[in-house]
């Protein structure tokens, strides 16, 4: 019985093959967008959950809060006296490992010199903690002594080729020696963090490079990861409600007079949470969002549902073709139930066909969307049983869903009446076909604004003024075997005319503001505490003039006057968060900054240090003399000019190798880092841009069937009319008129629901577009244009036939 459904089904798909190819053609399309989307987020849910003690691993965190007891400052790292007391205070912990960002590195051996962006050190507890497939060296001891490190195969390959990389000695940063111990695989492409190089964390304890002492006490270099192991199905809130009570404790002297707990926190974060739930001020490698895994799950089930009501419309379009079919199996004695169940078998088969064609498409898109993406998505990552059988299934569903009210409307159809030619559509079913187009063309305005507006966004934040000038500026790491003799590199540099200026700074724009130290401005008779959290930055001389940031009161440091070192800049939001009047009230003010007692020399204009994501906060820039810039300085920031760029890059290259011939060059420019801030809005627009035209597409290849079909019933009328003088032109208005009436509506329902979506969207901008109304006007007409186009082409052919040929059919 079920053998010869399907083989009835074949048979009437074969039939009517225009309808057959558009709803096979369109689901086929509409599935391939879905596997491609399921793809996307299985492997954002993925993430970390390959370690097998990922349920219970977490990550520590803090959060500094002001005096009123908001938050300032929410990082993912701790300070390094966390990881020695919180094992001793928390017996529960049954493992606890570090990881400290030792980046950018330099390693050499042999004739071999290049720099490492992806290096941490790492305690021995790490293998305990996470995953990692080791393939050389012993995991329980191979970071257990000082000045020893693994790498992974990659990198190890890079600096040794087939040697046999096992007690091989590099060495790093012209300061110590490193014995490789280990090799591992790469952490997998779903890890929140890819450690290239991991040095033991016990060389940390050597005075030179970090110190015991300072691993112990100091609670100011808040840059440790910081993960704990505890026992399976353990309550991870009874450890929290206990985290005021330790810092209280272990703090109380860092914080005196104040209560510790006031004015910091911790928390415990899930390491499976960390890819799509954390958004801390500071992250090892950028992260996914949860809400970007929504919003594309929304688009996923949007073009599914505008196939699925292809479909519908074309099968109930059909339907009067089908009639008289319909009336002849009533009549020989075949039950609705039977009826129902042959016009779902036609269904789930066109949809077995389009899935098995799917996955081929995706086979064949999936490169793209990596590179949109920038990940690594695998198909392998669909073949598991967990998703296999649910997509078994889902040609059962999608079919049933599709084509289950076509299913039924045909099967209630009179025989009588169907046999005797007195079969009309009812005004119902018209109407709800009407529902149907009105629906998917509403889901494809929707989607055309949330292109436009993504894009309007970008552009925004790509050409907004920075207050800054980021052109022609090359950044480079500064070392500190350079700080002795960085007045003598710099004015080596200048002797190069296309070389403008050179600055040092602590942080570069495009980076995050994240250091503070506390101010303290004049009181009634005496300096007392700010309460605005003011950020600051260090800078030299000519940091201000290399970026072309301007002044609006006072001046810049000058090495005319020696005290400068002891001196401040502030920009125009510091002033306000003062409480002074006007930057110019500002000047000649007595002010203290963490240990620095000196004066407001000069205001800057607000400028976007960091993206426009964030709101400009308060910034004081301080200068450290040279003497004490290995505490401070960075960054190097090289202005040039854009005439002959390629001189200035030699120059700078050449002069690098002079002073430093030990030290690999390495430099990027500023224009790179700022492109990087908005990457994912620009991957976003790519997204959003091909699945609106997707959609587009799906929506008008049903309206060009259904057009055809509905024109096909009115080729009497058009003969008719042709005969009694009608031209073309009114044929053509006549027939669209119908079609483009619901595209109309379509766009009013759409303009209120993509414009609350995208006002919450833009909410994550601290400096956003307005939403103009020319953008629901343009996303209209852009609807109406294509579909006017779509119907056009059926209307014009029908309106040029000649009436002869229509009318000697009657």
């Amino acid at each position: 019985m079920l053998k010869n459904y399907f083989k009835t089904a074949w048979r009437n798909l074969m039939k009517n093959k225009t309808i057959s190819f558009i709803n096979l053609f369109g689901l086929s399309i509409g599935l391939t967008c879905c596997l491609l989307i399921l793809t996307y987020i299985l492997n954002e849910l993925s993430f970390d959950r390959y370690n097998k003690n990922a349920d219970q691993v977490y990550r520590v965190t803090r959060t500094f809060n002001n005096g009123n007891g908001e938050p300032t400052l929410k990082l993912s790292t701790v300070a390094p006296p966390f990881g020695y007391y919180l094992p001793s205070a928390f017996p529960e912990i049954e493992k606890l490992t570090r990881l400290l960002d030792a980046s950018p590195v330099s390693l050499r051996y042999k004739d071999k010199l290049l720099n490492e962006s992806n290096a941490y050190f790492a305690d021995q507890n790490l293998f305990d903690v996470f995953t990692v497939n080791v393939v050389e060296g012993n995991p329980k001891t191979a970071l257990n002594d000082p000045f020893s490190v693994m790498l992974t195969e990659e990198t190890a390959k890079k600096y040794f080729g087939n040697e046999d990389p096992l007690n091989k000695v590099l060495r790093a940063n012209n300061q110590f020696d490193i014995k490789v111990t280990g090799v591992y695989k790469d952490f997998p492409a779903n890890a929140h963090l890819h450690p290239d190089i991991l040095i033991s964390f016990n060389t940390l304890k050597d005075s030179a490079v970090y110190g015991e002492e300072n691993l112990r006490t100091n609670w100011g270099n808040n840059s440790f990861f910081t993960y704990i192991k505890l026992p399976k199905n353990y309550d991870v809130n009874k450890m929290k409600s206990r985290f005021p009570a330790f810092l209280d404790k272990y703090m109380a002297n860092n914080y005196a007079p104040n209560q510790p707990s006031k004015l910091t926190s911790l928390d415990l974060q899930k390491l499976t949470d960390i890819h799509l739930y954390s958004h801390t001020d500071y992250e090892a490698e950028p992260n996914g969002d949860i809400k970007r895994v929504y919003i594309f799950s929304a688009i996923a089930l949007f073009i599914l549902l505008i196939a699925c009501i292809n479909y519908m419309n074309l099968s109930t379009a059909r339907s009067a073709l089908r009639a008289k079919e319909i009336g002849i199996r009533k009549v020989i004695g075949a039950l609705k139930k039977e009826l129902v169940i042959q016009f779902l078998s036609e269904s789930i088969l066109i949809t077995w066909s389009a899935i098995i064609i799917a996955f081929g498409l995706l086979y064949l898109a999936l490169p793209w969307l990596n590179s949109v993406t920038g990940q690594h998505l695998s198909i392998n990552i669909l073949l598991r049983w967990q998703v296999l059988l649910p997509l078994f299934l889902a040609p059962f569903i999608i079919g049933t869903i599709s084509g289950i009210y076509p299913a039924l409307f045909m099967s209630s159809f009179q025989p009588v009446k169907t046999l005797k030619g007195l079969f009309k559509m009812k005004g119902s079913s018209i109407s709800f076909r009407k529902v149907l187009v009105v629906t998917q063309f509403s889901i494809s305005i929707i989607l055309i604004i949330t292109t436009l507006v993504v894009f309007r966004q970008l552009r925004y934040m790509q050409h907004a003024s920075l207050g800054y000038d980021k052109t022609q500026i090359v950044t480079m790491q500064y070392p500190s075997a350079l700080s002795d003799k960085y007045e003598s590199f710099r004015n080596t540099l200048l002797q190069n005319s296309n070389i403008k200026d050179a600055g040092l700074s602590s942080r570069i724009p495009t980076g995050r503001l994240l250091d503070n130290m506390g101010a303290s401005a004049p009181g009634s008779d005496s300096l007392v505490p700010v309460k605005a959290e003011i950020r600051y930055v260090a800078t030299d001389y000519d940091f201000i003039p290399t970026y072309g940031i301007e002044m609006t009161a006072g001046r810049n440091f000058s090495r005319t006057f020696g005290t400068d070192t002891s001196n401040f800049v502030i920009n125009a939001s510091a002033v306000k968060a003062i409480g002074w009047k006007s930057p110019q009230d500002a000047i000649g003010k007595e002010f203290k900054y963490g240990f620095i007692t000196g004066h407001i020399i000069g205001v800057m204009k607000d400028f976007h240090f960091e993206s426009l994501h964030k709101e400009i906060k308060p910034l004081i820039f301080i200068m450290p003399s040279l003497r004490r810039s290995n505490s401070f300085y960075n960054n190097i920031s090289i202005k040039i000019s854009g005439q002959n760029i390629s001189s200035a890059l030699a120059t700078i290259k050449k002069t690098w190798q002079q002073y430093l011939p030990d030290l690999p060059y390495d430099y990027t420019f500023l224009d790179e880092n700022f492109s990087k801030l908005y990457q994912s809005e620009e991957r976003q627009e790519t997204i959003f841009t091909t699945f609106a035209c997707i959609a587009i597409f799906i929506a008008c290849l049903g309206l060009f069937g259904l057009s055809a079909f509905a024109i096909s019933q009115r080729v009497k009328e058009i003969g008719v009319r042709k005969v009694l003088g009608a031209s073309i032109s009114t044929i053509v208005g006549l027939l669209s008129k119908d079609f483009i009436k619901l595209v109309i509506i379509a766009a009013l329902v759409a303009f209120p629901v993509a414009w609350y979506a995208m006002h919450q969207w833009l909410q994550g901008f601290a400096y956003r577009i307005t939403i103009s109304w020319w953008i629901f006007i343009a996303a209209g007409m852009i609807a109406l244009l294509i579909a006017l186009a779509t119907v056009s082409f059926q209307a014009i052919k029908a309106a040029m036939t000649n009436p002869v040929k229509s009318l000697r059919t009657e």
